[in-house]
């Protein structure tokens, strides 16, 4: 029988004290921070002005030009136009075709351009056979621009299969109109519709404004300079949006897959986190999740996709994302609905003016110079 005395009861309670001072010490340090995915562009297709994208049926990507045509993107690269409006349309200003979209079941397909007017307009048709069928055109809706910049004109179906089409303020500079918080007009919003429910389209009744005389009832959200670019994440359902500032802050916006819609997003009160002239920043302002300022980082922030593909797995869950006069591709780490860390994943994308998510859930970084090109792992 061996006897414990008291002088090694009291070493062995040290060593003990020690020991967990230690084991708290490592779990107190901060862990490092995880490494940035290794990614390459990949250039995959030349196009003319490449301004929106979409997943397309059979495997295949459809690329929006800007000068009003449509082509497929498949393993052999471009196709002939699908589509060609650049009758209709002009790339005075920031307009043009916009904004490109498919219903869930390749059924119907979707255009948001300026006529040559200067109008924005969102048209159908309806697909056969993986093949649009021109005679089936028509207008969904139609918005008049005071201006020939802030369009907006981006366009996707949630997953709630209505369709949201992004607008800008109308344009100038500092919102001249107050569009952005006035729920009177469509400018300055994200809206969503029903395009198969009525002629020209029907209401979802379950939007936030439908009961509320002063203001239209298509709207989702407001307070929105010039959406460039919005998403909604393939896993999470979690909305998405870039949103261009004036000339200080870039911001990026988020919405829970549970949102009954309505939040404010500040403009012209705010500028991302900021009072814009002296404005007050609403009791209703829905803060962005990140911003940034833009010295030295651009000067237009080009919203992207939440990475959801398999080809690249230390990005997946990573918000994609650029910036039209800086080029680089980062990402945002997310955790309900907060930011927890920005890459820089080292690749440049040019003139980056949109994004397009594959069926795949795989990126391609459009660049309005020309190139098209995917995200690969390196």
């Amino acid at each position: 029988m061996k006897v414990r005395t008291r002088s090694s009861a009291i070493i062995g309670t040290l060593c003990l004290v020690a020991s967990l001072a230690l084991t708290t010490a490592a779990a107190d340090e901060p862990a490092a921070p995880p490494q940035a995915a290794k990614v390459t562009l990949k250039k995959v297709a030349t196009a003319q002005n490449p301004s929106a994208g979409t997943a397309g049926p059979g495997g295949t990507v459809w690329i929006a030009e800007r000068a009003g045509t449509v082509r497929a993107l498949d393993d052999e690269g471009l196709g002939e136009p699908v589509l060609d409006i650049s009758g209709e349309t002009t790339t005075d200003g920031e307009r043009g075709l916009l904004g490109i979209a498919f219903d869930k079941e390749f059924a119907h397909f979707y255009i948001s351009f300026t006529n040559r007017q200067g109008t924005s307009t969102v048209d159908e048709f309806a697909v056969r056979d993986g093949k649009i069928q021109p005679d089936t055109r028509r207008t969904v809706l139609t918005q008049t621009q005071p201006y020939a910049n802030h369009n907006g004109g981006d366009i996707k179906f949630g997953p709630d299969g209505y369709l949201y089409i992004a607008f800008g303020d109308g344009g100038s500079g500092g919102d001249p109109h107050g569009n952005g918080q006035n729920l009177d007009t469509l400018l300055g919003k994200l809206l969503r519709i029903d395009p198969s429910g009525g002629k020209p389209y029907a209401i979802p009744p379950d939007n936030p404004f439908v009961d509320d005389p002063n203001a239209k009832d298509e709207i989702w959200a407001y307070g929105l300079r010039n959406p460039w670019r919005f998403s909604f994440d393939a896993g999470t359902r979690d909305l998405l949006i870039g949103d261009v500032g004036q000339n200080a802050w870039e911001e990026i916006d988020w919405a829970p897959a549970n949102s009954k819609g309505g939040e404010n997003y500040g403009w012209s009160q705010m500028e991302g986190n900021h009072p814009f002239r002296g404005g007050t920043e609403p009791a209703n302002h829905v803060p962005p999740i990140h911003e940034y300022d833009r010295n030295g980082l651009g000067c237009s922030v080009t919203g992207g996709y939440v990475y959801r593909g398999k080809a690249i797995p230390d990005l997946r869950g990573q918000y994609v994302f650029s910036d039209f006069c800086d080029g680089t591709v980062r990402a945002l780490r997310m955790e309900n609905g907060e930011v927890t860390g920005v890459s820089d994943l080292g690749v440049d994308g040019g003139s980056v003016v949109s994004f397009a998510q594959g069926g795949d859930g795989e990126l391609y970084v459009l660049d309005l110079r020309g190139s098209v090109s995917r995200i690969d792992p390196a």
